[in-house]
């Protein structure tokens, strides 16, 4: 009954950005290319396969771009519905309130928040034209599927608008512990909205513990129960909705096969290289990454252990981001900065220890890079998944590889006991992970790899999603995992 309730309602995909993006050349004319990132990565495979539409805004304030991105739907594999804002919604909702106010703190960066009071508005403005082309472009049996902090507010307009939907959530950045989330000036009306959700889905057990002790300190009168070790129910004087934990996932059969067609590219890679270890960085320029730290971590690996030296080469690759923003300006000259003063240092004769490339990777490059690589380094300051790391795996098809992972990076709750937990912050242990990792035997890289690919190629992004859509339409609680693996190591310190 439970896959037929599934499999009967049509999914609708809500998020900031259609997975496409527009722009015009220097003759006027739109060009459309397919988005990148790991949202559209996941779900496009997944409207492809079940059929369904995706919402999100268009990437321009142009309405001649709108009959483009609607003819762009044959194409995708699916509908596509844009949304237009104008330029001052995109200043005040997305710069503004979605990357200035939200997005710092939800990953603990407070002092980088601007609480902005002319940033609220604008947030309640756009979203509110979200719920309104819902309503207009969806009917009652559809399933609304809102994805991430942009949209926070949607399901309470829908029910504004009486437009009857059952939503779900998904939040895929990191849910703050109470005493940072108490900063936010709205923190009332953001909990409320979110709790007009039919359900709402985190990242991790620990984002899930987050919201639950924020609704139960801001909101008296809710009635909080725990119905499963993942799952909770949340009680309020009108309505019932649950929350869960619900790791996302990797489509991990493409990226298996891409690594084995890549073989070419990745030989051609260590050929350049040889007898040295690749250790392999990339990440999107943002200061949550802890780029920086990464950086001077490979510098203290280098002055500590100085048989290391000669012996690997790093790549550190970013991804541009916000270029016109002053603070990832900085952030880019820092690290170019580093990358520079480390080379100047320890460079010999045929051999730099750092190679930095800024730029996107086409899908081959980036693929023969996660093959060919023996250490990855995924070590953000907070990340709510990090989908990189399970990437990385996915593509280690001869499991001859270490992945070196932030404790706090969402990851971690699966893939703990298989990597190599670092605290990112911590300059000397990263360094020591390193030197574990470079001197790790293969008997020892193939069994943690092994078991980590396992994991992540059975909770998939197609896990992810049919787990999703059991726990917003069924009752029954059987499907949710109950293995060790979804508990971090350092929750279980904690809990005991």
């Amino acid at each position: 009954m439970v896959e037929e309730l599934i499999h009967a309602k049509r999914m609708v995909i809500v998020s900031n950005r259609l997975p496409i993006t527009l722009h015009k050349t220097d003759a006027g004319q739109w060009q459309i290319k397919s988005g990148s990132g790991g949202l559209i990565t996941a779900l496009g495979a997944v409207l492809r396969n079940r059929g369904g539409r995706w919402i999100g805004w268009i990437g321009a304030d142009d309405e001649s771009a709108i009959p483009l991105a609607k003819g762009a739907s044959r194409e995708a594999g699916y509908e596509l519905t844009p949304v237009l804002l104008t330029a001052e919604e995109v200043d005040r909702y997305y710069h503004g309130f979605a990357n200035a106010v939200l997005w710092p703190l939800f990953h603990d960066f407070i002092n980088r928040c601007d609480f902005a009071p002319e940033y609220w508005p604008a947030y309640q403005q756009v979203n509110h034209k979200f719920a309104r082309i819902i309503a207009e472009t969806t009917a009652p049996t559809d399933y609304i599927w809102v994805q991430d902090y942009h949209l926070t507010l949607v399901a309470g307009y829908l029910r504004e608008l009486g437009a009857n939907r059952r939503t779900g959530f998904f939040l895929h950045v990191p849910f703050p512990p109470l005493d940072i989330f108490l900063r936010l000036p709205w923190r009332a009306q953001v909990l409320n909205a979110l709790l007009q959700f039919d359900l709402i889905a985190f990242q991790t057990m620990r984002d899930h513990r987050n919201f639950m002790q924020c609704v139960r300190t801001l909101l008296p009168g809710i009635r909080l129960e725990k119905e499963d070790k993942f799952v909770s129910k949340v009680t309020t004087p009108e309505r019932s909705l649950r929350v869960a934990a619900i790791p996302i996932g990797i489509d991990y059969d493409e990226f298996a096969r891409g690594a084995e067609q890549a073989a070419e590219a990745a030989w051609y890679i260590h050929e350049k290289l040889p007898e040295r270890q690749l250790i392999l960085g990339v990440d999107r320029l943002d200061y949550s990454k802890g780029i920086p730290q990464r950086i001077r971590a490979i510098g203290n690996a280098l002055e500590r252990y100085p048989d290391l030296r000669e012996r690997f080469t790093f790549t550190q690759v970013v991804v541009p981001s916000r270029e016109d923003v002053p603070e990832y300006q900085e952030l880019r000259s820092e690290i170019e900065r580093l990358v520079g003063e480390i080379n100047g240092r320890f460079t010999t004769s045929g051999w730099t220890p750092i190679h930095y490339i800024y730029r996107s990777l086409t899908r081959e490059e980036l693929l023969a890079y996660y093959r060919t690589s023996e250490v990855m380094l995924v070590t953000p300051l907070k990340d709510g998944m990090n989908l990189v790391a399970k990437e990385f795996c996915a593509c280690s098809i001869e499991e001859n590889a270490v992945l070196i992972l932030s404790e706090f990076a969402g990851a971690a709750a699966q893939l703990s006991r298989y990597a190599l937990l670092v605290n990112p912050y911590d300059v000397e242990g990263v360094a020591d992970a390193l030197h574990t990792a470079l001197s790790m035997d293969g008997k020892e890289r193939q069994s943690r790899m092994h078991r980590a690919r396992t994991v992540i190629r059975r909770e998939s992004i197609y896990w992810w999603v049919d787990n999703f859509l059991k726990a917003a339409i069924s009752a029954d609680l059987s499907y949710f995992p109950r293995a060790e693996y979804f508990v971090p190591q350092m929750d279980n310190k904690e809990s005991a």
